[in-house]
């Protein structure tokens, strides 16, 4: 099983000082952070569509090994509902295409406000090219259901275990990898993960992952780069 950690995002203005040196100019802020994290959730694809060379860049400057997890779009997944969407996800998914082999899983999130429909899941994991990583979190609970599961499973899409306050999804993989994500237990992008935290879904995370090929893992809590503190605590446990 191949371990990915890392945070949602790596540039954050507040985390100069807390992990990246004063000194340290922006331009060289990526390749500071890829020399302790192996992985990254992109997150800004999903307000705009990168350009060609953004893309290219990204490429280029990660390190051997070094994988992007890419937040597709809110059109899809907010404003269109994921349907009708054959074109806008076809112009998305080739331009993820150019960051070759660093190109780790697709996260579709969906909004609070959109409940379980099947039918419609369905047809949009239809669309979806079976050569790459696909995976979903869904912030309404009335997905958290084994017929949605059977559906993941039959076109290896993921199910996004995650954490935030007031909400944890329940310990599922339905692909051949797993993909969690923290925003926070106590305070929403906004709190530390305790040690004892820390340690219990390290154990979580370790039965999730037994016979998969990989385990994503992304820290969304960035405020005083507790997201950085995290991670590095988490690997410290399963790594």
């Amino acid at each position: 099983m191949r371990l990915h950690i890392g945070t949602s995002g790596w540039m954050y203005d507040h985390w100069r000082g807390e992990f990246y040196p004063p000194e340290l100019p922006k331009t060289r802020w990526f390749s500071y952070y890829a020399q302790h994290f192996s992985t990254v959730e992109l997150n800004s694809s999903f307000y705009h569509l990168p350009s060609e060379k953004a893309f290219g860049t990204w490429r280029e400057k990660a390190p051997e090994g070094f994988v992007y997890a890419l937040k597709v779009s809110r059109y899809v997944t907010h404003l269109k509902k994921l349907r009708d969407v054959e074109e806008p996800l076809e112009t998305f998914i080739s331009r993820a295409r150019l960051l070759g082999d660093k190109l780790g899983p697709l996260l579709y999130q969906l909004p609070p406000g959109i409940k379980c429909n099947k039918a419609v899941l369905e047809a949009f994991l239809k669309l979806l090219p079976r050569d790459l990583q696909h995976v979903f979190e869904f912030r309404n609970e009335s997905w958290f259901d084994d017929e949605v599961y059977a559906l993941l499973r039959k076109h290896n899409a993921g199910f996004c275990v995650y954490d935030l306050p007031g909400t944890t999804t329940p310990l599922v993989a339905t692909a051949d990898f797993a993909y969690v994500r923290f925003h926070g237990s106590t305070g929403l992008y906004d709190s530390c993960y305790t040690d004892d935290e820390l340690k219990s879904w390290a154990k979580r995370i370790a039965r999730l992952g037994k016979g998969l090929s990989a385990v994503y893992v992304y820290f969304n809590n960035d405020s005083h780069a507790f997201a950085i503190r995290n991670a590095r605590q988490l690997w410290d446990l399963l790594g």
